[in-house]
């Protein structure tokens, strides 16, 4: 996702958007401890994404209090 997309969606899709994340990167974490995934940086990748999200909901909700 690019930061633009990060910044239209409300918190309550970043909510969902992150879980949705997290359950994908625990899935990778699984594959790879079983046999080394093909794209080991899709972990990297998985985890900064995840930052992201968290960085933009917090962003939003000290926006609205």
């Amino acid at each position: 996702m690019k930061k633009e997309e990060i910044k239209a969606l409300s918190a309550e899709q970043l909510k969902e958007q992150i879980t949705a994340e997290e359950a994908r990167l625990l899935k990778l974490k699984f594959a790879h401890a079983v046999s080394p995934i093909e794209n080991p940086m899709r972990i990297r990748e998985a985890r900064k994404l995840i930052a992201r999200l968290h960085t933009e909901l917090t962003a939003k909700t000290r926006q609205q209090a």
